[in-house]
């Protein structure tokens, strides 16, 4: 050990710290739930958090790296660095519906918790609160990424809420991995004619669309039980007696691995050809972006399993369970750092998953924020052991590098 105080100390100094700021931790929590913001517009969301912690005499990057609702807060000296993403935008319709307020929370609770601790035991190291705008699709953490947000962060911690026991919320994972996605749009060019005058002159963009719909239908009996392919038809025309000269898909393909995702999406590419081919259209591809699957380390996942059992809030760590079907930005930080990215039960009504108006009514919850706070726990001490335990710090290295030798696609590649 390479600390002052022993790791119990430690612990509870975060945990009473965290304790004393939740007057102000539930305020930017209904905040936030209360107004929702789509991803890149979540102004409110940035000025209450930044607001907060400016008035508790944290210096903030107000827009970090040139995205205007991102920012970072840092605090300490020297040492490793730990960060921890908050998340604030909402889903079109439907609001916190995958409770993204919740995440926010815990994140500014946690590094508000490490914060304290660095300052009580004067302990060497950085703890970092990050604003992550835009994970529902718009990827911002990908812009975080190339803007360098990440290049010197030793380990990158948030957590997530789903649904837990249906009379507590009690349950969550420490060890929970993702899916990897490609999201892509397809666009077919053909030439407009008389829909009923001279239909010979025309080259129809919807045909091509709905053969490529039909073909990847049929190419998903073929794909693994894991995988997912996804989409919808964006633009099919403007009126029916036009034919029309311009047809848009939009489509998700998911596998377990960036390297399988790559290999689907290739697959499902044949699909696309063969139906302009068959149409006469010429069709383009517009990436919009690429998530990559969530690689836990499992050194901080056993790391916040051991908290959380501590403070009688016991979640799962199994890594050999499955990876949910949904996908994360996150996974995307876990190939440049060490991560984790765990998961907290909240209690909801029976159907009310993750992006359901039931899920956004049970986030915005005092028994949900109350999980948050206690999964913000976990993480800081979490944060704790790797900014002041050199074996810690080794082990949390050596796992992410091993899993660096399994995964041989890099990020870059795809």
């Amino acid at each position: 050990m390479s600390q002052t105080q022993s790791p119990i100390d430690a612990s509870t100094a975060i945990q009473l710290a965290i304790d004393g700021y939740k007057d102000q931790l539930r305020d930017i929590n209904r905040e936030i739930h209360q107004n929702p913001e789509l991803g890149f517009e979540e102004f409110k969301a940035h000025d209450n958090i930044t607001n907060l912690l400016t008035s508790l005499g944290y210096t903030a990057n107000a827009h970090s790296d040139n995205l205007p609702t991102s920012f970072t807060f840092e605090y300490g000296y020297g040492g490793r660095v730990v960060a921890f993403n908050a998340e604030y935008d909402a889903l079109p319709g439907i609001g916190h519906a995958c409770g993204h307020n919740l995440i926010a929370t815990a994140a500014i609770a946690a590094f508000l918790g490490l914060a304290s601790a660095i300052k009580a035991f004067k302990l060497p190291g950085r703890v970092r609160l990050i604003g992550t705008p835009a994970e529902e699709g718009g990827g911002g953490k990908l812009k975080l990424l190339e803007a360098g947000a990440y290049d010197d962060v030793d380990a990158c911690l948030m957590v997530h809420p789903l649904p837990g026991d249906a009379e507590t919320g009690a349950g969550g994972q420490a060890y929970w991995m993702s899916l990897a996605n490609h999201k892509f749009g397809v666009i077919y060019t053909g030439r407009t004619a008389h829909a009923a005058m001279a239909p010979w002159e025309g080259v129809n963009a919807l045909d091509a669309v709905v053969l490529a719909y039909n073909g990847i239908s049929v190419l998903r009996q073929q794909i693994k039980p894991y995988e997912r392919i996804h989409g919808i038809i964006s633009d099919g025309g403007k009126r029916p007696n036009v034919i029309p000269e311009g047809g848009r898909l939009e489509y998700y393909i998911r596998s377990r691995t960036l390297k399988e995702a790559t290999e689907l999406k290739e697959r499902a590419l044949r699909c696309f050809e063969g139906a302009a081919m068959a149409t006469g259209c010429s069709v383009e591809y517009e990436m919009l972006n690429t998530y990559a699957d969530l690689r836990p380390n499992r050194t901080m996942c056993e790391l916040y399993a051991a908290a959380m059992a501590a403070m009688d809030s016991p979640v799962g760590c199994d890594p050999t369970a499955e990876p949910l079907s949904g996908s994360t930005d996150m996974g995307n930080v876990s190939y440049e750092c060490p991560s984790f990215h765990g998961m907290f039960g909240i209690r909801c009504p029976p159907g009310a998953s993750n992006h359901t108006l039931g899920f956004t009514a049970a986030a915005g919850t005092e028994r949900a924020f109350e999980q948050a706070v206690v999964a913000a726990k976990g993480m800081a001490v979490v944060g704790w052991n790797i900014l002041a335990d050199d074996s810690v710090a080794a082990a949390m290295k050596r796992d992410y590098e091993k899993d660096k030798e399994i995964c041989t696609f890099k990020l870059t590649g795809s």
